[in-house]
């Protein structure tokens, strides 16, 4: 008997994760309890089905995964979430009742390196910049000025902060370009594989050697405020600060301070909290570029999660290794 399938996300939040053909493929090797998800587990219908449920498939909007939740699923063998990380939707007991996990992080750090190259490349091209002042002189003389300086993609040394997924993808993409690539990372060894021509250096140094610096290390206690003032007034002068990663890894209110004196560029898409309040200057300073946290998947890119979560389900369902699986020891490491 093909083994029965859940999913448990909220719908306006996970629009095109599974679409029709992605659907028509899980039925294939599972037994879909139903096509729509359940965006709770209070509801006696949800309990109803989450008692049947052998694989659980979550994403953006679910629940917490709780021990009480898991009692109401005896069944439960694989946890299979089509979204970014995980922490933060299942409890550790999960593992102690021999559940599974895996997720689609992965696929989620696509189109997160892909916005910080393309940040990358604008921000060392000095591109918002020069669309302002276009945009303040259409003669084009100030742009030709700046033009006829020391910027531009050429020789430029990007700094990577935390080689996670998302860190050596962008190291990955930079191999196409004329960078020299510095790396931050206290738990990477040298002789790494991926890394290779690669520059292992200290958070200073990096810091005051990148002409583009770019966070990409997970959300730990230990990483809290990691970027504080004493970093940010290491980096050089026309210098730009990115992150995609955590709002917490810096100290906003150091970062605002230092981006107030106009001597860094910010490209900003995750905040602490999450939204600033109203009268932030992230919103308003004239050489930050800030947007809504929405470098990872959206729109069509989240295509790619619920694909790689049917890639993995297929596997389990087969009895193959899976690729992606979150063992215990790796889920408070996570994002």
């Amino acid at each position: 008997m093909p083994p029965k399938l859940l999913f448990a996300m909220a719908a306006d939040k996970t629009r095109h994760v599974f679409d029709e053909a992605s659907l028509d493929r899980l039925a294939e090797s599972c037994d879909l309890l139903r096509r729509t998800p359940v965006d709770g587990f209070s509801d006696p219908e949800a309990r109803r089905l989450l008692g049947e449920t052998e694989i659980l498939v979550t994403g953006w909007g679910c629940p917490m995964i709780s021990p009480e939740v898991l009692r109401a699923a005896p069944n439960l063998r694989l946890i299979a979430h089509a979204a970014g990380t995980v922490k933060y939707t299942i409890d550790a007991s999960a593992y102690a009742a021999g559940i599974r996990v895996t997720h689609s992080a992965e696929a989620n750090a696509v189109p997160v390196a892909e916005f910080t190259l393309a940040s990358i490349l604008f921000s060392a091209k000095h591109i918002f910049t020069l669309r302002d002042l276009y945009r303040q002189d259409p003669t084009r003389r100030s742009s030709y000025a700046l033009g006829d300086t020391a910027i531009g993609n050429f020789r430029r040394t990007v700094g990577i902060v935390g080689a996670s997924r998302i860190g050596r993808k962008v190291i990955e993409f930079l191999r196409s370009f004329d960078f020299s690539v510095l790396l931050y990372d206290p738990f990477v060894q040298a002789g790494d594989p991926d890394l290779a021509g690669v520059e292992l250096v200290e958070l200073d140094v990096l810091m005051a050697r990148s002409d583009v610096v770019s966070i990409h290390a997970p959300s730990l206690p230990s990483t809290r405020g990691m970027i504080g003032a004493r970093q940010l007034k290491l980096m050089q002068d026309g210098a730009t600060f990115i992150n995609t990663a955590r709002g917490a890894l810096v100290d906003e209110a150091a970062l605002v301070a230092e981006l107030q004196t106009g001597r860094i560029v910010g490209v900003i898409d995750v905040t602490d909290p999450e939204i600033p309040p109203a009268d932030s200057p992230l919103f308003s300073l004239p050489n930050v570029f800030l947007t809504p946290h929405v470098a990872g998947a959206i729109g069509t890119e989240r295509l790619r999660l619920g694909l790689m979560a049917v890639e993995e389900i297929e596997r389990f369902v087969r009895g193959e290794p899976m690729l992606y699986e979150v063992r215990p020891e790796l889920l408070e490491r996570l994002a």
